[in-house]
This record gives structure tokens, sequence and C-alpha cells, in this order.
């Protein structure tokens, strides 16, 4: 506790009645009595001991804020510092446990601000330093992966609010912070949700987050939006960093900020018109052959006789599973499955077969390729940059989601 050796310097006895304030300004009348006065103070002070701190900011104790941020109780938190040792060991109890108090009292007073950042900086109460404000903004707004892969696909309102008891027991994370990490993931929701621009950087704004924890609010506010299903039994090994890459790789490459800049398009917003086109794919259909023949050629040098095989056996199934989901996309209710899709027609085989990661990679990166080489007429030339800016998402999704 970096405060509590500091708090203790300042601790000072006063008597305070009306004997001890006429001798303290006798004191100051002249420099010949001090020595005089001096005991005399000291005699009457003996007998009451008042314990005052006087400071002009906010002191912040890193350690006592994690405990208070993670959803510990006061008795909990200063159990947690009497069993740590160290500058606690030979600390009074009662002294622990009063300056955790303080602290408490200070954080719960503090909180009002933290749900809008920028006022913390603002509000006239509380003096606190940059580096300070940035601690505290920075650890209330901390997201958990195991607790923001439970919140995937529940609505954030008061019943399943609620219900946040089951993520507790299932994350192990304490319910206090589980519903902390709610309400904040439900906050930053609501508040960008409809915002023009780019998601992280208006989180970032109006939060006032670091960069790396604003791409996770916006890959959980992102596939929040868009309502993909992710609470699927076949899809629950999948884990926050699996959802994350591919929420970005979304957002990157499938709205209409892919193509256009500006305040004017949403991250949240897919781009429609690319989804409707994604419909002239199925023309690969008729290139079957050509592309197996190509995909044989490349893959045959660097994979094992039977994995090989598995691939030249069950081509058509994988190669068709591909462009029939690219050709369904443009439905609402396609896309919200895509995962669900992606799982059921090619990672569950797969996994029956024994593929690696390293296989999956390979096998994907040589089909992209093989039909960007594709000789395809004058009118269909677009197709290359369909297939292109398709892929660039299947790639990354099947990738993160293949877990052999």
């Amino acid at each position: 506790m970096r405060t509590l050796r500091g708090r203790l310097s300042q601790r000072i006895k006063i008597k305070t009645n009306a004997s001890s304030r006429a001798a303290l300004q006798s004191h100051k009348t002249g420099r010949s009595k001090r020595s005089s006065i001096i005991p005399e103070i000291q005699a009457m002070f003996a007998d009451v001991d008042v314990d005052v701190f006087i400071s002009n900011y906010t002191i912040i104790d890193p350690e006592i804020y994690q405990l208070w941020v993670e959803g510990y109780t006061f008795v909990e938190a200063v159990t947690l510092l009497k069993q740590k040792g160290g500058l606690f060991a030979d600390v009074p109890p009662e002294l622990i446990a009063s300056d955790v108090q303080d602290h408490y009292r200070t954080y719960a007073m503090l909180e009002k601000f933290l749900h809008a950042p920028p006022k913390l900086s603002e509000q006239p109460t509380f003096q606190i330093c940059p580096q300070d404000r940035s601690l505290l903004i920075e650890h209330y707004y901390s997201l958990d992966d195991a607790v923001a892969r439970e919140l995937f696909g529940k609505k954030l309102n008061a019943r399943n609010r609620k219900d946040l008891d089951e993520v507790a027991d299932k994350t192990g994370v304490r319910l206090k912070s589980c519903r902390r990490q709610f309400d904040n993931v439900k906050r930053i929701y609501k508040a960008v949700e409809e915002t023009q621009g780019n998601l992280a950087c208006n989180i970032r704004q109006q939060f006032i987050l670091p960069e790396e924890l604003a791409q996770k609010y916006a890959a959980v506010v992102f596939i929040a939006c868009l309502r993909f299903e992710t609470t699927k039994r076949k899809l629950q090994y999948l884990n926050f960093k699996d959802f994350y890459e591919c929420g970005q790789a979304l957002m990157t490459f499938w709205t209409y900020t892919y193509q256009h800049s500006g305040a004017d398009y949403l991250d949240t917003e897919m781009d429609k018109e690319f989804l409707l086109d994604l419909r002239e794919i199925r023309y690969l259909l008729d290139k079957e052959k050509e592309i197996k023949h190509l995909v044989s050629l490349r893959l045959k040098p660097t994979l094992l006789e039977r994995a090989y095989q598995e691939v030249e056996n069950n081509f058509r199934s994988y190669y068709r599973a591909i462009i029939m989901i690219a050709c369904n996309l443009h439905r609402t209710r396609e896309l919200r499955l895509l995962f669900v899709e992606l799982t059921e027609r090619l990672i569950e085989p797969w996994k029956q077969n024994g593929w690696t990661r390293e296989q999956v990679q390979m096998f994907m990166q040589c089909m992209t390729q093989c039909v960007l080489d594709l000789e395809v007429p004058r009118d269909n030339q677009d197709i290359r940059c369909l297939w292109d800016r398709y892929m660039q998402v299947i790639n990354v999704c099947l990738f993160r989601m293949y877990h052999p």
C-alpha cells in the first residue's frame, strides 16, 4: 500500500479547546517565549488524540483500487492485504481497515464520474492528476475475456443483468465485477451504436480508453449490433479472442468503411451492395474442375499422401460450401448464422478427417489464390474483387475458429 506509510507520518495529535488556541496565539506573538510555551502545549495535548489527515489532492492506491474494481468487499480486501504481509506485517489491523475503508468510500463517490469519463477531469470535487485519472478509467472499464465471451449473444437488458450469477459461477469472476462489465458494455453500446464514423475511434474519444481496450469493446458492440449467433452449443468451444479476430475482419472488409471513408459511414453497417453482389460468385461453381486441378497441383508437393487424398476426395464438398455461404449472405438470417455455417459445413468435417491448423491455412490460401489466377471473361472481371474481399474474412474466421 503505497499511501499507508505516508498517511501514518501525517497523523498528528491535537487538543481542541479554548486554552490550546490561546497558547497557540501566544506562541505566534513572540519567538523568545517559544521554549517556555511548547512544554505547556504538549502537556495540554497529552490527554486527547484526534486523527487528522490533510491533503489537497486525492490519493489513488492501485492495489486497493484493483480489489474494488474486481468486486471484493471491504472486509475481503482487508483480509487479502493482511495475508499479503510485507508492509502490512507490522501495521495494526484496525489501521489497515481504516485506510481501505477510506479508499472504498472515495472510489464509490468517484464511480458516477467514471460512467462518463470526460467528466472526471471537469468535476471540481476531487483533484486527481492525469496519470491517476487514466488509471481509474482504464481499470474501471477493464473487460475480462471470459466475461465478454459470456455476454456475446445476450440482450443487454435488466433480466439478463439479474442472471449474471451464472456468468460469475462459470467464469470465476466475482458477481459485482460481472455487473460492472455488463453495465459498461451496455453503456458503451448505447453511446456508439448509431454514431457515425469508426467504431473504435468513437469509443476511444467518448470514454477516453486506450486503443487496445477500445478495440475490444468495438468487437463486442459490432457482434451485438449485427446479432451474430454465438450461443449455440456447437460454438461454445470458441473463446473471446476467436470472435474478436473474426469481428475485426468483418468490420474491416465487409462494412461500408471498406470502400468509403468519412463520418457518414458506420462500422456497424454491413455493405449491402457487396453482399448482394456476392451472388455472382455462383459462376465459380461451373469452374470447379479447373479450380480443383490448380489446387491439386499446388498442394500435392506439400501434403502427405493421406492428407492429399482426403482433399481430392472431398474437394467438391468444401468448395461448394464456401461458394454457397457467399451466395446467401445477402439474407439477414444467413449472415447472422455465419459462424454456425462455417462450423457445420467446413470445420466439423475437417476435424473428423484429422486436419491440422497448418493444413487448413494451406488449403484456404491455395484455393483463394487459384481462383484469383483463374481466367474469367471480361463481363465477369468483378468476380476477382468480390472473391478477394470475401475470402479476406473467411480465411481469418476459419483459421481462428479451427481448434483441432
